[in-house]
């Protein structure tokens, strides 16, 4: 199969194979477990900034996909969230306040964009700069759920963040393609 053209694959478009070429960190494909998970999450972390490259405040901010909230600006904020929930407070179990999140307020994530996208984008970076030291465990390393008590490995914890991040990347596509119509980020 190795060095074998399948069927319709000279039909693919030149641009598909530059997404892969991008500044994105590689994907191995001959790697370790660690190696791998790290690897697609980092990956899916850089295509979220990707597709914020290069716009202002506004566009930032724009719910450009009605009639859904979110924003670049709300999907940067909800990631930060998400990786100090995930990383800091259930895994390592640090004391810290949720970020964009109360009971009374759930969505301020993506409702509240009144703040400075630099700033929104400097505290989701200092976020995963903080999940990645945290993750410098070996994988079988247990953390605790703060909702069900339930134990899970920082294994599944990488598995879920990819997940996560790819739902949220498909979002970012719509939205950027919606602002400029940009693809292939």
């Amino acid at each position: 199969m190795a060095g074998e053209t399948l069927p319709g694959m000279s039909q693919i478009p030149k641009h598909v194979s530059k997404v892969a070429e991008s500044d994105r960190p590689p994907i191995p494909r001959l790697a370790g477990e660690r190696e791998t998970l790290v690897a697609y999450l980092e990956w899916h972390r850089s295509t979220l900034a990707l597709k914020c490259e290069g716009l202002g405040q506004e566009p930032m901010s724009r719910r450009a996909v009605p009639p859904s909230t979110m924003s670049l600006h709300g999907l940067i904020r909800h990631l930060a969230g998400v990786e100090r929930w995930w990383f800091r407070i259930q895994f390592a179990g640090e004391d810290v306040p949720l970020l964009h999140y109360s009971d009374d307020d759930p969505d301020q994530d993506f409702d509240h964009l009144e703040g400075d996208v630099g700033e929104a984008l400097a505290l989701w970076r200092s976020e995963c700069a903080r999940s990645r030291e945290i993750a410098a465990v070996p994988l079988d390393t247990r953390g605790t759920s703060k909702v069900t008590g339930e134990e899970f490995t920082l294994r599944w914890m990488l598995l879920s963040m990819i997940t996560e991040y790819a739902r949220h990347n498909g979002h970012a596509d719509l939205l950027r393609e919606s602002l400029d119509g940009s693809v292939g980020r």
